[in-house]
């Protein structure tokens, strides 16, 4: 997206209502990025379950990348979550599902703002909750 698509992306979905949860994970190394992301991933559902979400729809990658999510999930749920919880999480291309849009916006916020830009953050600052992770990679 050029400046004016983004900056018509992130009003559009200000006007939307809900939070957007971010877990920023830093530093992710190349060669670490799949360690990075199932530690980034531990933590949303950590603070999804703390805010009373039970599923999770993830961007399919690949079957094996996405069979790692599904790893990671149902590790979390057994180690940091109650006993009993139910935590489900799932992939979809993100052609089927359109609000895996909402998410690409706000990360792309979220990482513009990190770049100096903080117009597309300001925009959505009462939609956005971040995490700050040591990724430790």
């Amino acid at each position: 997206m050029d400046d004016e698509q983004r900056r018509h992306a992130a009003k559009q979905l200000a006007g939307v209502d809900g939070l957007h949860m971010v877990v920023i994970g830093t530093p992710v190394p190349p060669r670490r990025q799949e360690r990075a992301r199932a530690l980034c991933l531990a933590r949303l559902v950590v603070e999804l379950h703390g805010a009373g979400v039970d599923t999770l729809i993830l961007e399919a990658r690949h079957k094996v990348q996405d069979a790692g999510d599904v790893r990671t999930v149902a590790g979390v749920r057994h180690a940091a979550l109650p006993r009993g919880t139910r935590f489900h999480v799932d992939h979809c291309p993100g052609t089927h599902e359109v609000l895996l849009a909402a998410a690409d916006i706000t990360a792309g916020a979220c990482r513009a703002d990190r770049l100096g830009q903080a117009e597309y953050r300001d925009v959505l600052a009462d939609r956005i909750y971040d995490v700050c992770l040591d990724t430790g990679c």
